[in-house]
């Protein structure tokens, strides 16, 4: 059993998952030893981090009421420093202020990595801290090597607690610009180069629509 899996699997939600059969009833105990330590990211969880252009954070407020915000930036943006720590340059957005505001009162977060061409999820629990860019030059460009564009207010280091991956059952699939450039431009290519038939066609005094008339009659 993982970290992730001791920190998600409350009582209750243990309670749920035997109720539903997801559990069987003699499992009902972790273990005394079993999930204490942070898990390590390894290869697979750094390359993934690396490579996305966004995640989603969710923190607490002192209300007890959740909030998720989008945070966005170029592949990259969020930098994994070690095998326990991430880190991002914050910049100024909307000026709100909820989530930083809410870390102040519980540093905890929980984030969800997404890959929605590859339908891949990655879920991780972490603890927050801030540093200022004045107090630690030195992190700040590390993080702002890559970063969003905008003026940076503090850099956020998230130190794991565990990770889980989830089933591509119901992510939809969706891509991004950078992922969708090359059919874009073949199609591009694709019609310059159906232009130029068309016009070499006309020149020899043929009509290519009626060729394409032709074509679909059987002719």
């Amino acid at each position: 059993m993982s970290r992730f899996a001791r920190l998600a699997f409350t009582d209750t939600v243990r309670r749920v998952q035997q109720q539903e059969g997801t559990r069987p009833r003699n499992h009902g105990d972790l273990g005394a030893a079993v999930g204490l330590d942070p898990d390590p990211l390894g290869e697979r969880e750094s390359e993934f981090i690396g490579e996305r252009d966004g995640f989603y954070l969710a923190t607490v407020g002192e209300t007890g009421w959740p909030y998720v915000q989008f945070r966005g930036g170029p592949e990259g943006f969020v930098h994994v420093l070690d095998e326990h720590t991430l880190g991002y340059a914050d910049v100024r957005g909307n000026r709100e202020y909820i989530t930083n505001g809410n870390l102040r009162t519980d540093g905890r977060a929980a984030l969800f990595f997404m890959d929605y061409s590859r339908r891949s999820r990655l879920k991780l629990f972490g603890r927050t801290e801030t540093r200022w860019p004045e107090d630690d030059p030195e992190l700040t460009d590390s993080v702002c090597r890559v970063r969003t564009e905008g003026r940076v207010e503090r850099v956020v280091l998230i130190r794991g607690e565990g990770f889980d991956w989830n089933c591509p059952k119901h992510i939809p699939r969706r891509y991004t610009e950078r992922e969708l450039a090359p059919t874009r431009e073949r199609l591009s290519r694709l019609e310059s180069e159906n232009s130029e038939l068309r016009s070499r066609l006309r020149a020899l005094g043929a009509d290519p629509d009626e060729l394409r008339g032709d074509e679909r009659s059987g002719g």
